[in-house]
């Protein structure tokens, strides 16, 4: 090998070493800014008392405005602006170009499918170029952390509910809640409280989900926005609709009421929780269930009763005030809740 020869190989090695520094750089900044940006939503909404209504925040788009990165964004596109999909090699059967993925986060402990579906709908909006192996794999996370700083989403290489709707992979909701028919006018559950147009008692009533524990106890079930209150031998008191987060604030488990409100207030002071039961801890409030919220400016809900059974709240579970009513009653404290 010529001393030119040498020279120009040092001069490759150095350009690579200060990428691949370049690189790392990029990643344990983004890594940090997101933190910042988690620790400073956890600040701010410390004042507040419950997480719900506006309490978006713990998704709130704007974070990852504090991330920096020198990508060069979506990779090239064909001639008509689109991005062809990859040969799949392996695939897992049933994957499809129009897939849908299970309701439920994709991160570092997801495989298959799933994961191919995500990788699939990265790679036609430009952000993956690596194989559709069904493995979550580093790239797969960095690829996701980039759509989530373009998109203005909450940066946390997980494949949540509102990355994978913005990706357009993300199962219609809808066709997992059972919506059962209003009960008659005046109608009562056997502990003498009215029902609401969402609630049903009875053989009227959806049955309870397997796995939802024993004994007195709440159950709640995310994917079917469902609340079951169940006597001790395990007799269905009553179920009826709520309105769940829209973020992956909710962690299935098994709780304790810990503490009641006759009226709360949302983590910004712009909503009035009333009847508020709450059952789970977080960085910036608890998560709970009360009545539908009352904006403070106006007086008027945030919702009605036909919206139950859709996501809409920051975190909290939204019920319809008769059933919120009932729940105040079942609900004391060390009340066994079952989340699904």
């Amino acid at each position: 090998m010529t001393e030119r020869d040498v020279r120009a190989r040092r001069t490759i090695d150095r350009r690579r070493r200060k990428q691949e520094r370049l690189t790392r750089t990029i990643v344990v900044v983004g890594v940090l800014a997101a933190t910042v940006g988690i620790a400073f939503i956890g600040n701010r909404a410390a004042s507040g008392h419950d997480n719900d209504a506006a309490a978006a925040g713990v998704a709130a788009p704007g974070v990852q405005a504090a991330v920096t990165s020198t990508t060069t964004g979506p990779s090239a596109s064909d001639a008509d602006g689109t991005v062809p999909d990859l040969a799949i090699a392996g695939s897992e059967e049933g994957l499809t170009a129009d897939c849908k993925v299970q309701p439920k986060s994709i991160s570092v402990q997801s495989s298959g499918a799933d994961v191919q579906c995500l990788q699939q709908a990265l790679h036609r909006v430009g952000y993956y170029t690596g194989p559709i192996s069904g493995t979550f794999d580093y790239a797969t996370s960095a690829a996701v952390k980039q759509f989530q700083i373009d998109k203005e989403l909450f940066v946390d290489g997980i494949a949540g509910r509102v990355t994978n709707m913005t990706l357009g992979i993300w199962p219609d909701e809808q066709m997992f809640v059972v919506r059962t028919p209003p009960p008659p006018a005046g109608s009562k559950d056997s502990w003498g409280f009215p029902l609401s147009s969402v609630s049903s008692v009875g053989d009227n009533a959806p049955p309870l989900p397997e796995n939802s524990g024993t004994g007195r106890r709440v159950v709640y079930e995310r994917i079917s926005q469902r609340v079951w209150a169940v006597a001790k031998d395990g007799t269905i008191i009553r179920s009826w609709l709520v309105s769940g987060s829209q973020y992956n604030n909710e962690v299935p488990g098994t709780y304790q009421v810990y503490s009641r409100s006759e009226q709360s207030t949302a983590w910004n002071g712009k909503a009035i929780l009333p009847l508020m039961i709450r059952y789970y801890r977080t960085q910036i409030g608890a998560i709970g269930f009360h009545g539908i919220p009352i904006h403070v400016d106006t007086g008027k809900p945030y919702e009605t009763e036909a919206e139950l059974g859709t996501r809409l709240s920051g975190g909290c579970q939204r019920q319809a005030n008769p059933d919120a009513a009932f729940m105040w009653a079942f609900a004391d404290i060390g009340t066994k809740v079952v989340v699904l």
